[in-house]
């Protein structure tokens, strides 16, 4: 397997976006988008058993990891875009992307304006919609007065995984609270904004693109009723449940890998 160390692009914008490759060149691209409070290295335990199907793409949202951390809020467009001028810059035609929460609207942003960018689409424990809109605005002017990333980071952390993970000394946790304590303020802040204020609701069902769509049976976040919704409105779309909350590529790893393999490299 060949891997690239970090490296980064600059957007239109001025924003200096990291990513990395993982994988043999010769393998399609699937491109990994993350959620809100973390970088690519959400993804590291799934990067062996993908390697041996894909060339993986990671990068960290504009806010997030080795990005920039421009002032916000965020837009959804700009976020997706984001993803667009990558590919660009890299000479990337046409890839594969699963994204998961966040990276989920991300991945359907790119699905309604740019299919032709796309060739299969992974929606994991996200929504066309978390509303209303209203609600998001205290935590973000909380979060913007806080002193550090402390009671955000456990919150997410709550929200992500059973708490059978979060006992004692648990290696893969520690490992996201760790990135959720680095992670600054203002980075989570935008990004909670273009949640605010995304609707694709209707939109979604201009996504082309075969599609599978994955919730987690106990997401408090992004619930199995959202998947279902979403994946009621996606044409075609394959719907599966796994018995996780919301992180289920960590929860859930053999059973989310053996799903998102299985889909992405069936023959049409």
């Amino acid at each position: 397997m060949t891997s690239q160390t970090l490296t980064a692009i600059t957007t239109g914008d001025g924003v200096r976006i990291a990513y990395r490759f993982d994988g043999d060149q010769s393998k399609p691209v699937l491109l990994l988008s993350n959620s809100i409070g973390t970088d690519l290295h959400m993804w590291d335990g799934q990067v062996p058993a993908l390697t041996e199907h894909f060339r993986l793409l990671r990068y960290d949202a504009r806010g997030h990891g080795a990005s920039d951390v421009p002032d916000g809020p965020y837009s959804l467009d700009r976020l997706g875009r984001d993803v667009v001028e990558l590919l660009d810059a890299l000479g990337l035609q046409r890839v594969h992307v699963l994204g998961l929460s966040l990276g989920g609207i991300v991945a359907q942003w790119l699905g309604i304006h740019v299919p032709e960018r796309v060739d299969r689409l992974v929606l994991s424990n996200t929504a066309a919609h978390l509303g209303p809109a209203g609600q998001w605005d205290q935590p973000i002017a909380e979060l913007l007065q806080a002193p550090d990333m402390q009671a955000t980071a456990e919150m997410f952390l709550h929200n992500w995984f059973p708490a059978s993970m979060l006992r004692g000394d648990n290696e893969i946790t520690e490992g996201f609270r760790r990135t959720l304590l680095a992670t600054q303020r203002q980075g989570v802040a935008g990004s909670w904004a273009a949640v605010r204020d995304y609707d694709l609701r209707r939109t979604a069902a201009l996504i082309p693109n075969p599609t599978l769509v994955i919730a987690g049976e106990h997401d408090t976040v992004t619930s199995a009723e959202h998947g279902r919704q979403l994946a009621a409105t996606v044409p075609g779309a394959h719907f599966t449940l796994l018995p996780t909350v919301h992180m289920a590529n960590v929860e859930g790893q053999t059973q989310f890998l053996d799903t998102v393999v299985a889909f992405l490299t069936e023959q049409p």
